[in-house]
């Protein structure tokens, strides 16, 4: 009932974020390759007026892909974003977004200027109160369209190279779905079933983890920018050593059903979900991309899968043989990358020993092969809410490795990565522009942490102190009344034992005054009066 009252009060707001923008999706801006839209808050083409941006030719890197992808100009992906447009709005300062209308990561206010650092927590340490608030979320995004994004449903020459824009409007959960089935699916070489499958701008290679870095902090900026809630952060669920799927309960995101172990619970909110982009070999033979068409149910089964692919969830030891590995990426920079960080904490690479391994499925992996679901395909693996937590975790460990190798930007290769994924390649498809290597840094400078990564003291006050604290903040007005209260009602009590006292000390003086001060008895002269005192 808490969590209908919530979404239905949530409700009231509408925004989101990233792909495509609407502004951007019409004949005119692909014709003319220009996607600078005006900011609202100063009506000038991106904020310019107000000198948060202005519009810019696109700048690509035009460093050596490796040999991974040996075609050219067959797919949209290559060289984002200029087969669809050149020119966006270049942001300075601490703006971002589409039209310069948003604040960098870690920068919050009006303009932008109030720097803040926001905390993860695990799941495991929200109150009762912020899971609820988390799932309610969940289902608020899954559940309103995006104002400001849209997304393609065709490829730029289906659309007649611009001149007959195919977009299709989303909700703000699926607009995230649907830019991770984007950026992993096979490229068309025209022909039903004509595609090139070794193709990935977000797996399988160095940007691997920095895309998905920026994915999870524009998913985050996007629930806020949604509820308006801009303390939100995404939570993790820490899976080192776990037995099963500790989050696959009722309570949280959803436990089996009762009688089809392949689906979720009815007592959950996220059984009447439905999926999107999971049918990739449909595309394929149909030549088209994936609509946001609703595909049935999340599917989950977890602990039922291929066991000798993946024997268990990952171990502590696992992850800590994965940190000691002093090489971010080595040669040849793919799946098949031997004692490479990377391609460990991927799962490609075996966690005792860092060679690459085909038969095996590790660290990133197994938990995607464990759901035995919809979270097991790659490009419809974001459907199942798990993704995000899963995810969040994986960047943690991330975070855990630059901080103790504190490695240079030159550690993460500039040229011949699987095309996507050298230095200076923008990341597909996000609008506005990032480029792999500007993520390769601590997290600390992108405005977060990690309650298990932070030093005892404030890690004491993060796990254990700020969900009271938060707690107190939503009921501060009733705890001032307390207070107020209270100082009264102690007044009072003070006030009442101070006349009480007086009135004793009163009595206790008039007594005194009547008896003599000496005595006359001839015994009572050999006393002096110190001693009678």
């Amino acid at each position: 009932m808490f969590l209908l009252k919530l979404i239905g009060f949530l409700a009231l707001f509408r925004s989101s974020y990233q792909q495509f923008p609407r502004a951007c999706a019409t004949a005119e801006a692909l014709l003319s390759k220009e996607c600078c839209p005006v900011w609202d808050g100063d009506a000038s083409v991106c904020g310019e007026s107000s000198r948060r941006g202005s519009c810019q030719d696109v700048s690509v890197t035009d460093a050596a892909d490796g040999p991974q992808f040996p075609h050219s100009n067959v797919d949209d992906r290559e060289k984002w974003p200029l087969v669809f447009y050149n020119r966006t709005c270049q942001c300075v300062g601490n703006f971002m977004g589409y039209n310069c209308g948003d604040c960098k990561f870690g920068f919050f206010g009006p303009n932008c200027d109030e720097r803040r650092e926001s905390i993860r927590r695990s799941i495991f340490q929200l109150t009762t109160a912020e899971k609820n608030k988390f799932i309610a979320y969940l289902n608020l995004a899954k559940n309103t369209v995006s104002t400001d994004y849209v997304i393609a449903t065709g490829t730029y020459i289906q659309m007649n190279n611009g001149s007959t824009p195919m977009f299709r409007n989303i909700s703000v959960y699926d607009l995230f779905v649907w830019m991770h089935y984007y950026a992993s699916r096979d490229t068309l070489l025209g022909g039903s079933n004509n595609v090139w499958r070794d193709i990935d701008f977000a797996h399988e290679a160095p940007a691997f983890l920095p895309w998905h870095r920026v994915f999870l902090l524009l998913w985050e900026q996007g629930i806020r920018k949604l509820t308006g809630d801009q303390n939100f952060t995404v939570p993790y669920w820490d899976w080192r050593d776990a037995q099963d799927c500790d989050v696959c309960t009722d309570e949280y995101l959803g436990g089996r059903h009762p009688t089809n172990p392949n689906i979720l619970s009815p007592a959950s909110f996220f059984s009447s979900w439905q999926v999107i982009c999971t049918k990739s070999e449909e595309y394929n033979r149909l030549e088209t991309l994936c609509n946001g068409t609703g595909e049935g149910p999340i599917l989950r089964n977890p602990g039922n899968h291929d066991r000798i692919r993946t024997p268990r969830l990952p171990t502590s030891a696992e992850v800590e043989f994965c940190l000691s590995l002093t090489e971010y990426e080595t040669e040849p920079m793919d799946k098949f990358a031997n004692m490479s960080f990377r391609n460990t904490l991927e799962g490609f690479a075996d966690p005792s020993d860092g060679m690459a391994n085909r038969a095996r499925s590790t660290l990133h992996n197994s938990l995607h092969i464990f759901m035995n679901g919809s979270m097991s395909e790659v490009q419809g693996s974001a459907n199942d809410p798990i993704f995000v937590l899963h995810h969040v975790f994986v960047d943690s460990i991330f975070e855990q490795w630059l901080r103790r190798h504190q490695p240079v930007g030159a550690a993460y290769p500039a040229a011949n990565a699987p095309i996507g994924h050298n230095h200076g390649y923008h990341m597909v498809p996000f609008i506005p522009l990032y480029r792999n290597g500007d993520f390769f840094l601590s997290s600390r400078e992108l405005g977060y942490d990690y309650a298990y990564l932070l030093e005892p003291g404030q890690r004491f006050l993060e796990e254990f102190l700020a969900p009271y604290l938060d707690q107190a903040r939503q009921i501060w007005q009733w705890l001032l009344a307390a207070g107020i209260l209270g100082a009264l009602v102690a007044a009072i009590l003070v006030l009442s034992v101070v006349l009480t006292c007086r009135k004793r000390k009163r009595r206790r003086s008039s007594y005194e005054e009547r008896q003599p001060l000496l005595h006359d008895s001839d015994e009572s002269q050999n006393l002096n009066y110190q001693t009678t005192l």
